[in-house]
């Protein structure tokens, strides 16, 4: 039952985060969406160890172990548009499987070369 309830503690405050960014996006007309600016004022306040990182740290860990429920609605709400993909829908996820192999493989020679870059500097 504590596990639980550091669970929800720790989902808000990254909802938190979450708001303040929606907050500042909206407040100053800005085209960067909220979420990102509350992810970027999360990264700021772990780098100047404002918060810790075990504050965050099991909320984060439940969301990204359950991220595949989350894509549940968009997957629903892509069949409600099923008319933009019966033409060049297929050019759509061709697009979409091409980028996302992009990403990870760019993503992960990014960590790879981190990782390396780290393991040098502690020899």
């Amino acid at each position: 039952m504590l596990n639980f309830g550091k669970i929800i503690l720790h989902t808000i405050v990254l909802i938190g985060f979450y708001q303040v960014g929606l907050l500042i996006q909206t407040t100053f007309q800005l085209f960067v969406p909220g979420s990102v600016i509350g992810m970027i004022l999360l990264f700021i306040f772990l780098s100047l160890k404002v918060i810790k990182v075990t504050w965050i740290e099991n909320g984060a860990r439940f969301i990204v172990d359950n991220l595949a429920l989350f894509f549940i609605p968009v997957t629903v709400g892509i069949l409600e548009y099923y008319d933009v993909f019966a033409g060049k829908g297929a050019l759509l996820i061709l697009i979409a499987l091409v980028s996302t192999m992009l990403v990870m493989g760019i993503s992960g020679a990014t960590s790879q070369w981190l990782v390396r870059r780290r393991a040098e500097e502690h020899e």
